[in-house]
This record gives structure tokens, sequence and C-alpha cells, in this order.
């Protein structure tokens, strides 16, 4: 699915099942607070904070999906193509960091280990 398909996608499922968008500060809400369950997910898994029972069950892929989602809600509510986006976005990288992170030493250390 590229994601034109998925913000078309997500625009139908609104229309069909979720009945309308949220609006836009209520979608910052959620999408705070699903960023939060990746948050909590990685710190158990990759970090040094043990699961909880009720963690468990929890599916960082999953999560990962949910803050897709809320995105995506919000880019088709305030008219953002996210592929044009994140087209500019990676321009505006590749010319601001064309050699930052090759100058990077703390990254250097990391994969010369």
């Amino acid at each position: 699915m590229t994601i034109e398909e998925a913000q078309q996608t997500v625009d139908q499922w609104i229309q069909t099942t979720g009945v309308r968008y949220f609006n836009e500060l209520t979608n910052l809400a959620m999408l705070t607070e699903e960023v939060g369950e990746v948050a909590r997910i990685i710190a158990r898994q990759y970090g040094e904070q043990s699961f909880k029972p009720s963690d468990r069950d929890k599916v960082l892929a999953d999560e990962l999906a949910d803050v897709l989602f809320v995105v995506i809600c919000l880019a088709n509510q305030t008219g953002i193509n996210l592929t044009e986006a994140l087209q500019r976005n990676l321009e505006k990288k590749t010319q601001r960091d064309a050699t930052r992170h090759q100058d990077n030493e703390k990254l250097r250390k990391k994969s010369e280990e």
C-alpha cells in the first residue's frame, strides 16, 4: 500500500465506519496517547523496565500502526499530501545533513565496535 492509498483507505474507513474525523485537537491528544504506548513497549522490550502483566499483550507493530493511523487522519483533515510532504522532508534532510552524520564521531564509534 502506498502512502496515498493509505490516506484514501483511512478516509474511506472514517467516512463509513468512523462516522467522521475527530477534531484536530482530539486527534493530537490521541496521537500523544498512541506515541506513549509505543514508548511504553520500547522501554520494556529494549530498555531496562520490566513488563507488567497488563503490558504483555501489547504488540509494537500494532501500536506503531495506531500512530500511523492518527497521523494519516491529521494529514487528511488538514489537506496534507503525505507522499509529497515526505519527499520534501527527505530532500531537506539530504541537503541539510549531507555530511553531518558521516562526520559525527558518536555514530562512527558505535559502528566500529
